[in-house]
């Protein structure tokens, strides 16, 4: 009786157990925060503005051959801030990208922490690579970041997450 019991529950705790472990797994390498969205490769990338809020979204792009991240939030004025999700001092240790960790991003290298109102205000020291206004194109629907643009921030990205 007690064998039949067992066997009655293994196929759902198994389908169970395989779900739960597919999507610990995927999210395994991906920083806190939204990155549900397909890598771009070798061309712009382009934002839409309804995925935006308070929390960072994270946007894989790939130029080149170069893996690298744009980070992207609404902050509390409304404004829609973007940024390499590389760390201006860290990069080059490859650990200098940044998770969500509440209500701040912090750095998986120093450790520094700051709100998502800095995002693209602050520029220099351990704070994320800005993408300012005249590095991008912005309307009613979506944020745009030209293909050039990304281009010329490769090197940052040499040895992120490596």
């Amino acid at each position: 009786m007690k064998t039949d019991k067992c066997k009655r529950w293994f196929l759902p705790v198994l389908i169970v157990a395989s779900a739960l472990i597919v999507l610990v797994g995927a999210d395994k390498n991906s920083p806190a925060g939204s990155s549900t969205h397909a890598e771009v490769k070798d061309r712009d990338l382009v934002i839409p503005l309804s995925d935006l809020s308070s929390t960072a979204q994270f946007y894989p792009v790939e130029i080149d051959g170069t893996k690298m991240e744009i980070l992207a939030v609404q902050a509390s004025d409304g404004t829609y801030r973007t940024a390499f999700n590389t760390c201006q001092v860290c990069y080059a240790s490859g650990r200098g990208y940044y998770k969500q960790n509440g209500n701040v991003l912090q750095c998986q290298n120093c450790g520094n922490r700051f709100r998502m109102n800095q995002v693209e205000v602050r520029s220099g020291g351990c704070n994320p690579v800005p993408i300012f206004p005249q590095n991008k194109t912005v309307d009613s629907e979506k944020i745009v970041i030209s293909r050039e643009f990304l281009q010329s921030a490769r090197e940052i990205f040499a040895r992120w997450k490596r």
